[in-house]
């Protein structure tokens, strides 16, 4: 049986080709970039009502939002 310490390159190896692939994947494929759309009318409806919460700008996206 081979020991855990020979495969440790490999798998670290391995681990960060996998990461940089699928990074680079879901940058070139844009699957979900239909899903942070800016809100209708600049947000001009709902984010008065967000202002006494004391929230900063980009603090907040609303994933599928539709109006």
């Amino acid at each position: 049986m081979v020991p855990l310490t020979a495969l440790l390159l490999p798998i670290l190896l391995s681990a960060v080709i996998v990461f940089v692939a699928s990074s680079l994947i879901h940058m070139v494929l844009k699957y979900h970039q239909s899903d942070y759309r800016p809100p209708p009318r600049g947000g001009q409806a709902f984010l008065p009502a967000l202002r006494p919460a004391g929230l900063d700008a980009g603090s907040l996206s609303f994933p599928f939002l539709h109006p």
